[in-house]
């Protein structure tokens, strides 16, 4: 292991109610009706690409329409999670600096851009990480930008540290190991090395 690359949903924080609530507010705004969107009726989508969100939220518009639309609730996510931040797990905050003492850190995601910022803005440890990319960089899946980041920086044994089978499976396509967080959003079929609590990485590294 020289070096670890976090996940962000279910992994750093759970910003599912900030999102609900924005994206409530923009379909109201934009086609005239509430869709009721919980923290609950909202985890099947995390860790989905941006157009794959769109798709699932909007399946009865046209194509055009879907994509235009998610990414409006996207930017409007953004707007309200720059005022309003999510919540970060407990040992988040504290655990960060002291594992950016000994290894470099990373962050990649399936997110949209911008998102990523917001998180480090609110959690003010964006000197801790040395790199990030996202969905929205690149337009790839999440494996590939898994790949793309390493290659960048010249990591030759990073571990990812995430929540979900999609992370898992993204992993498998970098060739890259991964910590499961399983207090997070998600679950994976097959057995991984677990924390229970973020703090928990200080001893596994």
């Amino acid at each position: 292991m020289d070096s670890l690359i976090f996940d962000i949903d279910g992994t750093l924080w759970d910003s599912r109610q900030v999102v609900a609530d924005s994206w409530n507010e923009l379909v109201m705004e934009k086609k005239g009706y509430h869709p009721g969107y919980t923290p609950e009726s909202i985890s099947y989508l995390f860790g989905k690409t941006m157009t794959d969100i769109a798709n699932c939220l909007f399946p009865d518009l046209p194509e055009q329409e879907r994509i235009e639309l998610g990414k409006l609730c996207f930017e409007r996510e953004n707007e309200w999670l720059d005022r309003v931040s999510g919540d970060f797990y407990p040992g988040v905050l504290e655990t960060i600096p002291r594992l950016a003492e000994r290894l470099p850190l990373y962050i990649v995601s399936n997110c949209q851009g911008g998102y990523i910022e917001v998180l480090l803005k609110h959690s003010g440890l964006k000197d801790c990480f040395r790199d990030w990319m996202c969905f929205d960089d690149t337009h790839l899946p999440k494996g590939e930008n898994l790949k793309l980041l390493a290659q960048r920086n010249g990591l030759r044994e990073p571990v990812y540290v995430g929540d979900t089978q999609g992370d898992w499976e993204a992993c498998k396509v970098a060739g890259m190991p991964m910590i499961f967080c399983s207090y997070g959003l998600g679950q994976v079929d097959e057995p991984l090395p677990a924390i229970d609590a973020f703090s928990q990485l200080e001893s596994m590294i």
